[in-house]
Formats: C-alpha cells, structure tokens, sequence
C-alpha cells in the first residue's frame, strides 16, 4: 500500500483547538537528558562548524576538567 492508497477520510483535521489542548511526551530516557538553553546560546553552537551537539558538549567537558584541575 501507498501513501496516495491511505483512506484520512475519517481522521478529523488538526485545528488550534486540538493543538491548545496536546502535549509533549518525551520517553523518560530522553527526559533525564533535556536542558533549557537561552535561544541566543543555541544559535550560536548552531553558527559554529561541526554538529552543534558535539560542541556543546566539548565545552562543558572542558569547563569540568578545568574546574577539577584547579
């Protein structure tokens, strides 16, 4: 079966209502890894070459080795 073969015709369409009232539900072992980063940090580490992730990453374990070292 195709996509084009797919009958939607008894779905409802998403409306505001529907999206006022959803959630995020993130699986508990993504949950325990999420942090809130400043949009400004974010599109900085976005700028930089390489994956983004990888960087903040780097930094931080820079920032902790530094700090033990000291």
């Amino acid at each position: 079966m195709t996509d084009k073969d797919i009958d939607y015709s008894d779905i409802p369409p998403l409306n505001d209502e529907f999206f006022e009232n959803a959630s995020l539900r993130v699986p508990a072992s993504q949950a325990r890894n999420l942090i809130q980063l400043d949009p400004e940090v974010m599109a900085w580490f976005r700028t930089q070459q390489g994956e983004y992730k990888d960087l903040i990453n780097s930094v931080l374990r820079h920032y902790i080795e530094n700090q033990q070292a000291g």
